[in-house]
């Protein structure tokens, strides 16, 4: 059955707030300003900030670089097992979260806003300032750069690399969301995403489309590493992951029909194209 958690508060995390207890009391008995150490870990002083409040996930590269830095001797890196649920996601995104880094695919449509994985940091930030409440700018800095770590997901280089594949409304694509500038970013970024990654599939369903299996909203699927799937659902105060073979495989059905619906790859690709130079 789907288990279901409300977003809108975030959740405490322990583990977050002593790493970066345990951080701070390193950095200081290496007699280091929080700027010093920033300067020699390659991060902002805002983010060194935050880790060490405990506010938001240390990215994988930070940890091994304070390791260096602080000589820790294996200290910080101890709580990597520990560190996979963060703070300010629900229960359910969490272990969606977890099994996304080792899927072996994921399949999303969209109707709404692109997806997460595939913005770019002004379209972020366009994001999280339309909806209200809207978040402090320090939260909303800790967003995009959480959503921008994700992004490595996409990647190639990783053994064996994730397959992306993501069915996407036109609408989408007309809002402009952001005004101009940003809308036009966000569309080459899209491109070079597609150009620069040959695991990822981008496919848009056409303004005029007379048949139509997405009415009921997004649909968001992965294939574990187990080659079990997985679906989430998410509405604006709830969300839920599913794990019920039967709900999921109706999921897929959709899924399915949407890309048959849906412009070919190299088709999408030229409608995408023509729009960024039309903007």
């Amino acid at each position: 059955m789907p288990r279901m958690m409300t977003t809108g508060e975030p959740e405490r995390s322990e583990v977050l707030l002593a790493f970066g207890a345990v951080l701070k009391r390193l950095r200081v008995l290496r007699e280091l300003t929080q700027q010093e150490f920033a300067d020699r870990v390659r991060f902002s002083p805002a983010t060194v900030s935050s880790i060490e409040q405990g506010r938001r996930m240390p990215p994988e590269d930070f940890i091994g670089r304070s390791e260096a830095v602080l000589e820790a001797r294996g200290v910080l890196e101890a709580f990597v097992p520990y560190l996979s649920r963060r703070r300010g996601m629900p229960n359910w995104y969490q272990e969606w979260a977890a099994m996304e880094r080792s899927a072996l695919g994921v399949y999303t449509y969209e109707s709404r806003l692109l997806p997460g994985i595939l913005q770019t940091p002004a379209y972020i930030r366009a994001l999280l300032r339309a909806v209200p409440p809207t978040p402090r700018q320090e939260v909303i800095e800790e967003r995009v750069e959480s959503r921008l770590a994700r992004q490595e997901l996409l990647s190639t280089k990783r053994d064996p690399p994730t397959t992306y594949g993501f069915v996407i409304e036109q609408s989408v694509l007309d809002r402009g969301f952001g005004g101009v500038s940003v809308a036009q970013e966000q569309l080459t970024h899209l491109l070079d995403v597609i150009r620069d990654n040959w695991n990822v599939s981008v496919q848009i369903i056409p303004r005029y489309q007379p048949e139509h299996a997405g009415l009921d909203g997004p649909v968001h699927l992965m294939e574990a590493a187990d080659h079990r799937w997985h679906a989430y659902t998410e509405g604006q105060l709830s969300g839920a992951l599913i794990s019920d073979p039967e709900p999921v495989s109706r999921l897929k059905q959709r899924y399915a029909k949407l890309s048959a619906q849906a412009l070919s790859e190299s088709d999408s690709k030229r409608l995408i194209e023509e729009m960024r130079d039309a903007t």
